[in-house]
């Protein structure tokens, strides 16, 4: 299983402008490789294969005039952002042919320099390295500082340099992690839980805990709208815009990191605890065109649950999704029976068969649970989540602990 390990940056002055000219290297040939297969649409032509555009794109561009200064990078850079390219037309046509799950893809687009996101990979080609004195050394580049917050649990084989809204560098390793010694380090338990998440609560469990919902943007309102106002009043194009800008992006990105760092803690200690978890497969996009949807993008839902499947995947323990359209806020825990709908302001409603009081969420994470084992043993064996792409983990996460750093 391949993960994503992500460290702060602080490269000094020359490697900000080195790292710039390698963001603006790669989106040129990025913007390249879709206006040739774009003229090659147009004209009815075949599309150019990924060695003609390597050795156009960048080859022969490297001995032309206005395209000379590619050779300042480093062309395993540009060599991934090819690949990044065909990723995205591969990714698109087989979203046309209905291959590809989720929603349907678009045709690429040009890359601009006025986004808010850049970066660049290296893979093992690239000849990087991490200094004896653990500094990350990238050719062309130099050697970057690095904050490291945990250590590697093996040798990286890529790393991606990125540059978010609010002007800050990470390092994104990719990680091959051994599943039987992920396994190992988890303690043997056979509790299942249920959850059920909401919003006057984050989440509330089948043995009756109840998770307060932190609310971080709503908390973080008001300066919020003090930084967004004072972004208005600045004039386009202008240095203090620029500022201004920079600010409304470190605000939000204070917020995004804080609910990210407890999604992690909460699903790393669920996943720690109980062998088996039960959640509900929610409809956030439809929920998210409802006039709570400030709240239910505040709560990131669909974020914590993408966390407890790879997780349950990397640890072996069992995940289990019940279907969003399952009565679990009308069905009675104790005697089962379907008492119908409830408005959302009813947090207690009594049985009308067994006359037992139920707490609405506590009866709901019950009931998520029931049908979770339903589920598992109608299919003889546990149920467990397909392949999962690497994913992102953040500097500062309180995962389980690792050995020495790899490196």
């Amino acid at each position: 299983m391949q993960l994503r390990y992500a460290f702060r940056l602080s490269p000094d002055a020359g490697q900000r402008t080195a790292l710039a000219r390698a963001f603006g290297c790669a989106r040129v040939v990025f913007n390249d490789a879709v206006r040739a297969r774009e003229d090659a649409r147009m004209a009815g032509q075949p599309f150019p294969t990924a060695g003609e555009l390597s050795r156009k794109l960048i080859t022969e561009a490297k001995r032309t005039a206005g395209r000379s200064w590619l050779s300042e990078v480093s062309a395993v850079v540009l060599q991934q952002s090819l690949r990044d390219a065909e990723t995205a037309y591969r990714n698109f046509f087989a979203s046309l042919k209905g291959t590809r799950k989720g929603p349907k893809l678009g045709p690429p687009r040009f890359k601009s320099r006025k986004d808010p996101r850049q970066s660049v990979r290296f893979t093992t080609n690239a000849r990087w390295s991490i200094t004896g004195s653990g500094r990350l050394s990238l050719p062309k580049i130099g050697a970057v500082k690095v904050k490291w917050s945990r250590s590697l649990p093996s040798t990286p084989t890529s790393v991606t340099i990125v540059k978010d809204a609010a002007g800050r560098y990470f390092a994104s390793f990719v990680i091959d992690t051994d599943p039987a010694a992920d396994q190992a380090r988890m303690p043997d338990t056979d509790q299942i839980v249920g959850i059920d998440l909401g919003l006057t609560h984050f989440a509330v469990l089948s043995d009756g805990t109840k998770i307060s919902s932190p609310r971080f943007l709503r908390r973080a309102e008001k300066k919020l709208k003090m930084a967004q106002r004072e972004l208005s009043r600045k004039r386009k194009g202008s240095k203090n815009r620029a500022k201004a800008r920079l600010k409304v992006a470190r605000a939000h990105a204070r917020v995004a990191d804080a609910r990210r760092e407890f999604h992690h803690q909460l699903s790393t200690t669920l996943i720690s605890e109980n062998q088996g978890i039960a959640v509900e497969d929610l409809s956030v996009a439809g929920l998210a065109r409802t006039r709570l949807a400030k709240s239910v993008h505040d709560a990131g839902w669909a974020s914590f649950i993408s966390m407890l499947a790879y997780k349950a995947e990397r640890y072996g323990r069992t995940l289990v999704r019940i279907g969003r359209f399952e009565p679990t806020s009308q069905t009675c825990s104790t005697c089962g029976t379907v008492d119908g709908p409830k408005p959302l302001n009813v947090r207690e409603w009594t049985c009308s068969a067994c006359g037992t009081l139920h707490d609405r969420d506590h009866n709901a994470a019950i009931n998520v649970k029931t049908a979770a084992g339903l589920a598992v043993s109608a299919c003889g064996a546990s149920v467990r989540p397909g392949a999962i792409p690497a994913q992102r983990e953040e500097t500062g996460s309180h995962g389980f602990p690792t050995g020495n750093r790899a490196v």
